[in-house]
């Protein structure tokens, strides 16, 4: 099967692909249509041993070269599907043969290779680098330390943590953030919550259970999606009324970068800067959603398509 249908992602702001505030890419006075992302950013030399092994392993898939093939198909193998690149079959940056457990992940991963042009850009291709972090499993992580990953981003959710002044931000949080925090209570049965001071909501043990045990329902390669979307929004929150459809990836980014958002509006915006911040945002966040969603998809493109027409 060659694939035929083609986009184009904007690149990371980081090689991390890590969140809105990375300070190492784009820097203030380069355009982002430049060379791509720096070997080290200030966000991830903060995030520590593991944030390291991660970034070491997206820099593994290599810088940007030319593109060597003319067709991308994919194929049904012992464990799953894989991709092959004319007649070569794609490897993980670990060796591993790239194989994903649904066809419709394998369908989205080959039209991000078939859309690449003259010049392959790793960093455009968000759900390829979420495929091998799941293949080959950097942080030797398993099922619950990813599950304890995401819970604890509880102690520091974006819309858990509130300002009392200036008023209007204040108001605007409550407006904005209110009914997702009460959405989710209702939704699970839990306590969120919220507070002004710098230590943040004190959340019950319950809550970080409930939403445990929600997370355990997902696979291990759903999970790295889940991971990956928390660490663009700073929110499970926002994460879990993503992933359940309430929230649009629009709404969801809107929401995440609300302060943010209300400073643009009083002070203004640099050009081009936030634009290209607001986008990339978006694009990491839309395809870790995606590849939740296409992690947890048991059945075959083909009787999918069939079940739409019939």
């Amino acid at each position: 099967m060659v694939v035929s249908q083609s986009f184009r992602s904007p690149p990371t702001s980081c090689l991390s692909g890590s969140g809105r505030n990375c300070a190492g890419w784009p820097p203030p006075s380069r355009p982002p249509d430049r060379q791509g992302p720096p070997a080290a950013c200030l966000t991830c030399h903060l995030r520590g041993p593991r944030w390291h092994a991660e970034v070491g392993h997206l820099r593994a898939a290599g810088p940007e070269r030319k593109r060597f093939y003319q067709n991308v198909s994919i194929a049904q193998g012992e464990g799953g599907f894989e991709i092959n690149l004319d007649h070569r079959k794609l490897r993980t940056p670990g060796a591993k043969i790239f194989t994903v457990p649904s066809e419709a992940l394998a369908v989205a991963v080959a039209t991000e290779w078939d859309s690449q042009q003259d010049t392959i850009r790793p960093y455009t291709m968000h759900l390829t680098t979420l495929c091998n972090t799941a293949l080959d499993n950097p942080t030797q992580r398993d099922k619950d330390q990813l599950i304890r990953a995401a819970v604890k981003f509880l102690d520091t959710d974006t819309i858990c943590y509130r300002v009392e002044e200036p008023e209007a931000l204040a108001e605007l949080q409550r407006r904005e953030w209110d009914p997702v925090a009460e959405w989710a209570e209702r939704r699970y049965s839990v306590e969120i919550g919220s507070s002004t001071s710098i230590l943040g909501p004190s959340i019950p043990a319950r809550t970080r259970e409930v939403l445990a045990s929600h997370l355990a329902s997902y696979s291990m390669w759903a999970l790295q999606g889940i991971e990956f979307v928390v660490t663009q929004l700073k929110s499970i929150v926002l994460t879990l009324s993503l992933l359940d459809r309430h929230l649009t990836v629009e709404q969801a980014v809107l929401l995440s970068r609300l302060e943010e958002e209300y400073q643009i509006q009083k002070w203004g915006s640099i050009e081009w800067a936030h634009d290209y911040e607001r986008q990339e945002l978006r694009a990491r966040t839309a395809a870790g959603t995606l590849f939740v969603h296409l992690c947890s998809e048991s059945t075959t493109v083909k009787h999918k398509l069939l079940q739409a027409s019939g």
